[in-house]
């Protein structure tokens, strides 16, 4: 009850982020679900907004809530986009992807003039790698990419649905939950993972974080992404 209260918490302050007339970014999960639902209030009350969405789980949330949609074809850059994490660690660098959104995730936080993540505070690590890390395959080189990833020193297994099938993402490919424990080198794990032919995105998302909020206990606290130094403001 404590972390949902804590979601609740950063996903209300992100919408300080949010002015009349912006396109705004609609992550994917359950703080940003909630993220959504705030949104979707102050339209209701007549913000102007226009979203485009990380999923078809978020589409089809802000459609219920009134929330009007577009797309790149009519707005090819975001104003600010509203996100969760899995993991964040002191230098802002995140595990995304437990939803099973990551790519389009990573296609709408790149195209964003600002990326504000919201969390409660056990999503806060000194180091990313205990959540298992997300990697979306084509179902082609599936087993292939399974072996390369264990022998990067990963604990492999085939993301399931909550019916026990394969988990299929919004663009047809399949996810493998990767537990490396550790990451000591974020950039250079995605390095080699962007170098594997039939790995289409993973759940590194770097240097993509430009405002963190973290819900803890009563307070938000509000980190940013700064070019020599990170740290609360």
């Amino acid at each position: 009850m404590a972390n949902e209260q804590e979601k609740q918490a950063a996903a209300r302050s992100s919408l300080a982020f949010v002015q009349d007339g912006y396109v705004v970014g609609l992550g994917t999960g359950s703080t940003a679900s909630y993220a959504i639902r705030f949104l979707g209030e102050r339209v209701q009350a007549g913000l102007k907004i226009r979203a485009i969405p990380t999923s078809a789980n978020s589409r089809d949330l802000a459609a219920s809530l009134g929330i009007p949609l577009t797309t790149f074809d009519e707005c090819p850059e975001i104003d600010v986009t509203i996100d969760g994490a899995d993991e964040i660690n002191p230098a802002l660098q995140l595990i995304k992807g437990g939803g099973g959104a990551l790519l389009w995730e990573k296609i709408v936080a790149s195209v964003s003039r600002t990326v504000v993540i919201i969390a409660d505070s056990s999503k806060q690590v000194p180091l990313l790698g205990k959540f298992p890390l997300p990697v979306e395959v084509v179902p082609f080189a599936q087993t292939l990419l399974a072996g390369r990833l264990a022998a990067l020193g990963a604990s492999v297994a085939e993301r399931k649905d909550r019916d026990g099938r394969q988990f299929v993402t919004d663009e047809g490919h399949h996810i493998l939950d990767c537990s490396f424990r550790r990451i000591p080198d974020p950039s250079g794990l995605a390095d080699e993972l962007d170098h594997m032919p039939g790995v289409v995105e993973h759940g590194l998302f770097l240097d993509l974080a430009d405002i963190v909020l973290i819900g803890k206990g009563s307070e938000v606290l509000e980190f940013r992404r700064l070019p020599e130094q990170t740290g609360p403001t």
